[in-house]
Parts: C-alpha cells; sequence; structure tokens
C-alpha cells in the first residue's frame, strides 16, 4: 500500500529535501507540497493525502491550527507535526488539536518513515523527551485573550494598537498583558511573550 504524503513547511530547501528523502521509500508518496499553513487545507482537499507532516512555524496560520483546520475539513488525513521546536506547550496544544504524531526535525531520517507508518498503523508518536517535559511542564495558564494579546504584541506594538487590532479596550488589554506577566513570573510584556513562546505556550 502506498502511502500519500502533504508536506507543509515555508523554508524551501527543507520542504524539497524532506520530499526527496521521503519519496525514496518504496511505500511513500508525496502528492502536494506547500510553503503557508493556510494553504494547507486546500491542498489536502485537492490532493487526499493519507498524512500531513506539518512545521509549526509557518506564515498564514501555524501547523498547530492547520492541524485544527485538517482535522475537521479531511479527518481521515493524519497529521505529524514536524518541527525544529521541541517545546512542551506546542506537544500538548498539537495533541488537542488533532495531531496524532510530533517529532523533531532533528531525528534520524528512519526515524520520521518510522513515525509515518506506525501512525498509518493507528498508534500515537510522540518523542520520548519532549513527552517527559510536556508531563513535567504541566498545563499553560494562559487563557486565549492573554495568548491573543501576548502574541498581538510581537511586532512591539502599543497599548492602543493592539487594542484596536483585537477588538479591545486599553484597560482590558493592560489587564490582560498583567495577567500573563505575572503567569509567566516576568517583569514586562516582551520577558513575558519570549517566556510563553520558549515554553511553547503561544
Amino acid at each position: 500500500m502506498t502511502i500519500r504524503l502533504l508536506l507543509a513547511d515555508d523554508q524551501d530547501l527543507i520542504r524539497a529535501a524532506l520530499g526527496a528523502l521521503l519519496d525514496l521509500e518504496p511505500d511513500f508518496e508525496v502528492v502536494a507540497s506547500v510553503d503557508r499553513g493556510d494553504r494547507v487545507a486546500a491542498a489536502a482537499l485537492e490532493h487526499r493525502p493519507d498524512v500531513a507532516l506539518l512545521d509549526v512555524e509557518m506564515p498564514g496560520l501555524d501547523g498547530i491550527a492547520a492541524a485544527g483546520v485538517l482535522a475537521a475539513r479531511l479527518p481521515s488525513c493524519k497529521v505529524v507535526i514536524l518541527t525544529t521546536f521541541g517545546r512542551a506547550g506546542y506537544l500538548r496544544r498539537a495533541m488537542e488539536a488533532g495531531a496524532v504524531g510530533f517529532v523533531v526535525k532533528d531525528a534520524p531520517p528512519e526515524a520520521l518513515a518510522d513515525a509515518v507508518r506506525r501512525v498509518m498503523a493507528g498508534q500515537r508518536v510522540v518523542d520520548p523527551e519532549l513527552a517527559a517535559a510536556t508531563l513535567a511542564a504541566g498545563d499553560s495558564p494562559l487563557t486565549g485573550r492573554e495568548r491573543d494579546v501576548l502574541n498581538a504584541s510581537r511586532s512591539g506594538a502599543s497599548v492602543a494598537e493592539i487594542a484596536g487590532a483585537l477588538f479591545l479596550s486599553e484597560g482590558t488589554v493592560r489587564n490582560y498583558l498583567s495577567s500573563a506577566i505575572a503567569k509567566t513570573g516576568t517583569r514586562n510584556r516582551i520577558e513575558a511573550l519570549r517566556a510563553a513562546d520558549e515554553r511553547g505556550w503561544l
């Protein structure tokens, strides 16, 4: 049986190398390749892959959000998150979004091929070190709105600009930022953003 694959990664070189590597496997066929998260669902609906390999950080839509869209629109397609960022919070969010595998990019090539075959056999596949780190880290303390406000502050936007972008009052934005700073144990929103990123909470 041939396993049909979709690849999504915004780095052309990585995506091409992955495609070439996976095409060497006798039972794999790469049927679609996209460079943005917001192109994943359309490509999957057109090409009907069995497994989608999604990078986390992509323009348009991140891989975890794309996994959620894919789970809703094409539930027969199994999602494996393939990323450089082995962060505990990413794993938890990926599984909540419907992913059944999480493999870090520095894993050996045979580990990726094995992961694809295992998810096709109905198993969940998770990097063991990351699974242990996720259990140790616990749940993200941030609410959805606190995550939104921190993400909106990435570009150095002012409180007024964040409020306008998220349709909130400036006072509400300040409250969410203060809460996020307290929950991350940091001193300001820049540190809070960095800490939340490092823990995979955003």
